[in-house]
This record gives structure tokens, C-alpha cells and sequence, in this order.
């Protein structure tokens, strides 16, 4: 006899990413745990560098996606945590304070005082905020206080990392998702999702950078003490990688990307041996034979490229020198053989690949870097769904609980 789950204990996370597009289904276990039961995925053809270009395209690879994940669970996904990207992703640190009503910290003036930092940030008309996130609280000047509840005082600041987005970009993938028969019940910066995938919580104590490398867009996050402290998306990814081999070996991207991801290595220094592949030629003409080492000389500036960029971003948001765990490397692109080396060569810190945990089930099939951002939607979406009315939300779901937009925008279309 086959137990079909209960809708109320699915959750749903939708990653919409430049090349793939993957929905995991989880069932949530009486004692919390999370257990994947579906996955699907589908080839993106929609998006550019993180962001929707093509909606009809879109909203046809979610579609193929959502439906081999409903087939695999055995139900049917109404509603999903997806996520954001893209270059248009942008952050600031502000500070809130507010007077205690009490001789000690409640949870109302936790609330109040995070408000206090979000209504300080200077928010353009064409951005929203995405997440409002605590780095530190103080109570009356004490510094370093990570859980204020119920300490005595006068007085509470709190230092925010406040992160928004295009509102047209955020539009077009609620409006996507929504046009796949689904609605959104939240939308979470896909740095943030991958994080809670792959990092422990020592490395985020000791500092740690979680670097995604993804299809159109590297993403970055920056831990210390416990608590998030910057965040980047960078136009470049794996696609670029692709590109600079179908020029150099004068073949179709298709070929291409075959190639990088059987034969691919990003370092020079790490081939051995003789081998050699033989790489179909566009149109007619023949093949052509070219060694591994000729493949990683094409690779190798493409890769230093990217770390380059992200020591520069780690450099610029002042946090070079402070990451005692290092880095950890994850996404689909971050499996070319020799990454997390050239990761260490390029930033000078110790580098590991993380693969997504906490989830049981599937593991087998979600235990992949490609899958990080994916299983992070499903533990973000457990350990938020207490603030939200239910995990079903309609309408836009807790982002236009939030912001209070999201509803209007899509009565438009």
C-alpha cells in the first residue's frame, strides 16, 4: 500500500537558474525533518545571468520540472519557495535602535528595532528589499549580543544586512511561476538558500566565504560570528566557461559543455598524462584532436577570472584576512576537476567543495553541488514556515505579506 503525504506536510523548492531548472520535493516528518521524495529538473531556457529574459520559455522548463517531481513524490505541488539572482542584487548594512518598554528585551522589541533598521535603508522606487537579516545586537552599548531575548537593559540597537532586488526582475519570476499554475509562498536570494545548504556552523563562526558558481552568475556570501555580513552576485558562471571552449576547439557549444564536464580541469599544473579527446567540428568538417592539456589552458584564465573577482569583492567589503574557515565552494560548475585548488591559488585560502546535507530521503540524487541552492530552499522554507500562516500561502505568499506588492503587480498581467 503506497502512503501518499499529507499536502500539509510538503514543501517545495523551485531553483530557477540560467541553465537548469530544478524542483525538490521534501515531506516534513512529525519530528521536523526534512525527507526528499521528487525531484525534477528541466534544461533553462529563459534566462540570462540569473534573470528572466523570455517568460513564455520559462514558464515551459518549470513545467517539465514541476511535473517529473510531482510524478517521482506521487503529489501536486501548488505552491513553492524559489529563489533570486542576478546582478541586479545589491546590499547595505544599517543600524536600528529603539527604547526598551520593558526593564528586559521581549520579542516585540526585537521586531521593533529590526524595523527601526529597515525603514532607515535608502531603497530607490525601483528596488524592494528582499531580506532584512541581524549581523549583531547590542544592549545599552554591549556589544557582540547574538540573542538579546530577556536581557536586561534600557536601550537596543541592532546592525542589519538589508538585501533588494529589480522589482522587475522579481516580477518576472513570481509572474512565471505563477503562469506554471503555482504560486510562490516565498522568494529568497539564492546565496542565502545555497548557505544553509553546505555551511556548518563553526565555519560560520570562524568566517567563512560560501562561493556558488552557477550557469550565468557566481554567487557570494560572507559569514562571521554566526551571521551573515555581505553578500555579491557576479555575472559570471559556468556558461562563460562553455563559450571559451567552443572557440578554442572551434565546436558547438552543445559539445562544448559535454566536453568541460568530462575532460574539463582548471588547473594546467594537474593534467597528467597523455590523453587526448577527439572534438566534433561544426557543419562538416572533420574532427579534431585535442589534448586535456589544451582544454585546461583554455579553462585555467576563465577560472582564475572568477576567483579573481570574488578575492576583489572580499577585499572591497573588508573582509580580507578575517576568514579563519576559508572558503567553501559549491554549485554545479564548482565540480571541474581542480576547482577548489584553484580556488586556494587565487583567494589564499584553504577551499573545500560543499555538497548540500540536512535533508534524508533521495539523498543520493540532492547530495550534489548542482542541488545546493535547491535543498537550501527546503531548509530556509522549514525554518521560516513558523512566521508565515501556512505553508500553502496564495497570492504571493509571504512576499507580499511582506512588502505588499507582489498582489497588486500580478493583478496587472
Amino acid at each position: 500500500m503506497i502512503t501518499v503525504p499529507k499536502r500539509d506536510q510538503i514543501l517545495v523548492g523551485l531553483d530557477i537558474g540560467t541553465t537548469k531548472i530544478c524542483a525538490i520535493v521534501a515531506e516534513v516528518t512529525d519530528a521536523g525533518a526534512l525527507n526528499v521524495i521528487g525531484v525534477g529538473t528541466s534544461p533553462s531556457r529563459g534566462l540570462r545571468k540569473g534573470v528572466v529574459v523570455d517568460i513564455e520559455s520559462t514558464v515551459e522548463s518549470i513545467k517539465k520540472a514541476v511535473e517529473e517531481a510531482e510524478l517521482m513524490a506521487a503529489v501536486q505541488i501548488n505552491s513553492v519557495y524559489t529563489g533570486i539572482a542576478g546582478s541586479h542584487i545589491s546590499a547595505e548594512n544599517c543600524k536600528g535602535v529603539v527604547a526598551l518598554k520593558r526593564a528586559e528585551v521581549t520579542r516585540e522589541d526585537i521586531h521593533r528595532a529590526i524595523e527601526s533598521a529597515r525603514t532607515l535603508a535608502v531603497i530607490p522606487h525601483e528596488r524592494r528589499i528582499l531580506h532584512v537579516l541581524p549581523r549583531e545586537f547590542m544592549v545599552d552599548g554591549q556589544e557582540g549580543v547574538r540573542e538579546p531575548l530577556g536581557l536586561s537593559g534600557n536601550r537596543l540597537e541592532v546592525n542589519v544586512h538589508v538585501i533588494t532586488g529589480a522589482v522587475t526582475s522579481a516580477q518576472n519570476i513570481i509572474k512565471s511561476v505563477n503562469r506554471a499554475g503555482l504560486d510562490v509562498v516565498d522568494i529568497i536570494l539564492q546565496p542565502l538558500a545555497s548557505s544553509e545548504a553546505v555551511l556548518s556552523q563553526e565555519e560560520r563562526d570562524l568566517g567563512v566565504a560560501m562561493v556558488d558558481l552557477g550557469g550565468g552568475t557566481t554567487d557570494l556570501a560572507i559569514f562571521l560570528d554566526g551571521s551573515i555580513r555581505h553578500s555579491a552576485v557576479l555575472p559570471i558562471g559556468g556558461q562563460n566557461l562553455t563559450k571559451d571552449l567552443a572557440i578554442g576547439l572551434l565546436t558547438s557549444q552543445t559539445e562544448a559543455e559535454k566536453i568541460k564536464t568530462l575532460h574539463g580541469i582548471a588547473r594546467t599544473e594537474l593534467v597528467t598524462g597523455h590523453q587526448t579527446v577527439e572534438v566534433p567540428s561544426v557543419g562538416d568538417r572533420p574532427a579534431r584532436t585535442f589534448s586535456r592539456r589544451d582544454i585546461a589552458e583554455i579553462l585555467e584564465p576563465r577560472v582564475e577570472e572568477m576567483f579573481e573577482l570574488v578575492r576583489r569583492e572580499i577585499a572591497r567589503a573588508g573582509y580580507e584576512g578575517m576568514l579563519g574557515a576559508g572558503v567553501v565552494i559549491t554549485g554545479g560548475t564548482s565540480l571541474l576537476d581542480g576547482m577548489p585548488d584553484a580556488a586556494e591559488k587565487v583567494l589564499n585560502l584553504p577551499a573545500r567543495r560543499g555538497a548540500p546535507s540536512g535533508v534524508g530521503g533521495l539523498r543520493d540524487i540532492v547530495g550534489h553541488p548542482s542541488h545546493a541552492t535547491g535543498v537550501g530552499l527546503l531548509l530556509h522554507a522549514r525554518r521560516h514556515a513558523d512566521d508565515m500562516e501556512t505553508a500553502g500561502l496564495r497570492n504571493g505568499g509571504a512576499w507580499a505579506k511582506m512588502f505588499g506588492w507582489t498582489k497588486r503587480v500580478l493583478e496587472v498581467f
